[in-house]
């Protein structure tokens, strides 16, 4: 074995430990048909690990930055999301199982499991806020809409921070009850068994509210209601970008479509209602 290929595999070896430690992790706080899935792919990771091992005669040690980053992960965005964000990177490394594999016959049967089995078992794993997506979507996307043309709107209208923030503030907090209210409404009428009405509802308007609080903010923290207006539409595109990104690794789904839909239709809104809020300043004569 040359000193390149070693290198290369003691790349792969220090990856299925590092995952190992993973899935052993997330192994311990699930329940249920999550824990045996966690923990069959937790094995499979250190038999990878091994079958490198026997190729390279060396141990190696976990990557302990990795293995942190990828648990706050999970903690933050779900088991889903940390575990296929940590599966996309060892695509990259298919060609190089690959090619291994005409020299090391391992390598095909860990590419094997790498991207048939375990992807397999990933699928099986069930976690609850993946069955409201659809509701957090409804939360985030009207309040996007509604919220930056309204603000949009309101800022030309009315170019005072404070009286902007509230007017903000208030119309969210109504709206977030309506669209809660209209989502179990929706949910019962459906009467799905998958989903519980009110807890679409929650999500929902949870989704609604956080959009509510990341917009206004900036009208409470500064008197130029420009500046306010830039961070808020700023505060805007980061929400769908983490969205529509996390959306696009849970889904498999293709971001750049995903966020440039999404992008241009809360955009167009706060550009229309900007519009529609100057016109009316300058055509009703009000001055607040």
């Amino acid at each position: 074995m040359d000193s390149a290929t070693k290198e290369l595999i003691l790349r792969f070896q220090e990856n299925e430990i590092t995952e190992y430690y993973i899935y052993k992790f997330l192994a311990k706080r699930a329940k249920g048909n999550n824990k045996e899935v966690l923990t069959k792919i937790a094995e499979d990771e250190l038999k990878h690990y091994h079958q490198w091992k026997e190729l390279t005669k060396e141990e190696v040690k976990p990557n302990k930055f990795k293995i942190v980053f990828y648990v706050l992960l999970s903690l933050v965005f779900g088991i889903t999301f940390a575990i296929k964000l940590m599966e996309r990177g060892e695509e990259a490394a298919e060609k190089a199982y690959e090619e291994l594999s005409d020299t090391y016959p391992v390598a095909a049967q860990i590419l094997n499991d790498e991207f048939a089995h375990e992807q397999m078992l990933i699928q099986m794993i069930e976690e609850e806020r993946l069955k409201y997506v659809g509701s957090m979507v409804l939360g985030l996307n009207d309040a996007l809409v509604e919220l930056t043309g309204s603000l949009a709107g309101f800022t030309f209208a009315m170019q005072n921070s404070k009286i902007i923030g509230l007017a903000g503030l208030i119309m969210g907090v109504a709206a977030s009850f309506s669209m809660c209210a209209s989502e179990y409404l929706s949910q019962k009428s459906e009467a799905s068994e998958d989903k519980s009405p009110i807890k679409a509802s929650i999500y929902t308007g949870i989704a609604y509210i956080l959009a509510v609080i990341v917009l206004i903010w900036p009208f409470f923290v500064f008197s130029s209601y420009i500046l306010a207006l830039v961070l808020s539409l700023a505060g805007a595109v980061g929400i769908i970008y983490l969205f529509t990104f996390f959306m696009s690794v849970v889904q498999e789904t293709d971001f750049k479509k995903g966020f440039t839909e999404m992008l241009a239709i809360s955009m167009g809104v706060a550009f229309i209602s900007f519009a529609v809020g100057l016109f009316a300043r300058k055509s009703l004569g009000i001055d607040i």
